[in-house]
């Protein structure tokens, strides 16, 4: 198989079709293979977005594995599955349940698509990120979460809503952990180059800063039946598309730390250079005091969910 030709999405819920969707009108790669238990439901959104391809000369293919053996060497796999966040749950209320269905998951990817590149977007993200990684066996390069991007995206449009100008200028940087401790670093965010303590006041950004943070949950309760799935989804077409297209690009992901920043075996959100082997590496910036002590906040909190997983003996047997 060629690199960057078929692309996997296990769950064709919002965030995965939406996924889809964005890739066969990028025309990112020739097949999109779509994994879903409503097969039917799954069949009708792969027939639906193929034709969309077609009405702009996209050449990409949707198609529908009726088993995950029919999910079979892909490039990338996306892993939406699982249950979603409903209003009132916390990202760690789906801790066990999702961790049961990534590890089935990731069974069927590392048997099929031995050679993949996975991309895990179901919540909560960094532990299900480890979890996919322990369960592969995989390098870490080739075990990447779905947060920063979006987090950052976010902090992005919140700070346009703020300023009324800037659109589309606007570079925001979030690290850490997808949930209530990130890290958004106001330090690294910029407006065309103009650094934002040069265009908010302090009480400004630390507002911006909070409603990041809880960026997902404001949506959760607009929409009181689901969760966002518009930004996620782009996020995820975003790395996939530099990962086919091997662009080298630097964007921020969750990853297992190996040393980096002083930690080792737990998952966080860090600049990452993406390309066809996956994470090829991991950047270094330079954070100050606070910035340090809310980045290791971030860490424990992802720590005490892999804690939970291990006293629940869910690896045992790895």
């Amino acid at each position: 198989m060629s690199q960057g030709k078929r692309v996997g999405i296990v769950g064709a819920g919002n965030v995965g079709a939406t996924v889809a969707y964005s890739l066969a009108m990028l025309g990112s790669c020739h097949e999109i293979i779509l994994r879903d238990n409503k097969i039917d439901v799954a069949k009708g959104k792969a027939l639906d977005m193929s034709q969309a391809a077609s009405a702009v000369r996209s050449h990409t293919v949707v198609s529908v594995a009726e088993e995950m053996s029919d999910l079979v060497d892909c490039d990338v796999v996306v892993v939406t599955a699982g249950s979603p966040r409903l209003p009132g749950m916390s990202r760690d209320d789906l801790l066990m349940i999702n961790a049961k269905i990534t590890k089935e998951v990731i069974e069927g990817i590392a048997k099929y698509s031995p050679n993949a590149i996975v991309i895990m977007v179901s919540n909560p993200l960094d532990a299900m990120t480890y979890v996919a990684l322990k369960e592969s066996g995989f390098d870490r390069s080739r075990v990447i979460g779905m947060a920063g991007i979006l987090d950052s995206s976010r902090m992005a449009a919140f700070i346009q809503e703020k300023l009324g100008y800037g659109g589309g200028q606007i570079r925001a940087s979030v690290m850490g952990g997808h949930g209530d401790d990130m890290v958004p670093l106001p330090r690294y965010s910029t407006v065309a180059g103009v650094p934002l303590s040069d265009v908010l006041t302090n009480d400004e950004i630390a507002e911006i800063v909070d409603r990041t943070r809880h960026g997902g949950a404001e949506i959760v309760g607009y929409l009181k039946t689901g969760s966002a799935y518009y930004a996620p989804a782009k996020s995820t077409a975003i790395m996939v598309d530099a990962i086919l297209k091997d662009t080298k690009q630097i964007h921020p992901c969750a990853v297992c730390l190996e040393g980096e920043y002083g930690y080792s075996d737990v998952v966080s959100g860090v600049p990452v250079m993406l390309g066809a082997k996956g994470a090829e590496k991991i950047i270094e910036v330079t954070l100050d005091e606070k910035e340090k002590a809310m980045f290791a906040q971030s860490c424990k909190s992802v720590q005490d969910l892999i804690d939970t997983l291990n006293k629940n003996k869910f690896f045992e047997g790895k």
